[in-house]
């Protein structure tokens, strides 16, 4: 696990992305895309969790991880990144999903005590904003605790973030298998729905845009 920090403390809920995945039907590591507007899914992700107070983050990676290294590290440098961001590399990420979650909750094991839940996002939702994270960490209804297992909804369907209390992160973790990441734990634990239809989409990018055609 490499550590690379700012001197920014740590609060009661941390950030996970998880960025390892080889991006098979993208073309290439989502973890070193840009979008359109020529920014960092990675960077935006990172920046997103980091706005909503999450920290420190964790950011997992595997396929592409040297050069997703040196982005995340030249953001520290340029005051790009000022919360804390822990660099973890999954080394059997091309299991699948399972790997990298797996990969990120044992190194948030590691944390403080005081870390009291992990707020879990994929690189492939670039349109995740502030918004939604924020309403999903800040849910009225029910207190942050290490039992906590909220999940963002848009329209009914499952998406991101996952907040996930301290004291879910083992069992999950040993239960994962194969590329279906953490669903069948948060059905099996009731995980309380947060509906963000009205803030975001929360579709995770699969594909790349097609090409827009020349005018004739």
């Amino acid at each position: 696990m490499t550590d690379s920090t700012s001197d920014a403390p740590a609060s009661a809920v941390a950030g996970l992305v998880l960025a390892a995945g080889g991006g098979t039907r993208y073309g290439s590591p989502k973890a070193v895309v840009r979008g359109a507007d020529g920014i960092s899914w990675l960077l935006h992700a990172v920046q997103t969790l980091a706005a909503s107070g999450c920290s420190p983050v964790l950011v997992v990676l595997g396929a592409a991880a040297d050069e997703a290294e040196a982005l995340v590290a030249g953001a520290l440098v340029a005051g790009a990144l000022t919360t804390p961001v822990i660099l973890v590399r999954a080394p059997d990420w091309a299991e699948g999903l399972s790997a990298s979650l797996r990969a990120g909750l044992n190194a948030a094991g590691r944390l403080a005590d005081s870390t009291r839940a992990i707020a879990v996002i994929p690189v492939d939702v670039p349109d995740l904003d502030l918004a939604t994270v924020a309403r999903v960490l800040n849910e009225r209804e029910t207190a942050l605790t290490p039992d906590t297992l909220r999940q963002a909804v848009f329209g009914g369907r499952p998406g991101h973030p996952v907040l996930i209390g301290r004291a879910h992160w083992a069992p999950l973790a040993a239960g994962l298998t194969g590329d279906r990441g953490a669903r069948p734990y948060l059905v099996a634990h009731d995980a309380q729905p947060v509906e963000c239809a009205d803030l975001s989409s929360g579709v995770d990018v699969d594909t790349p845009a097609p090409p827009v055609p020349r005018a004739r």
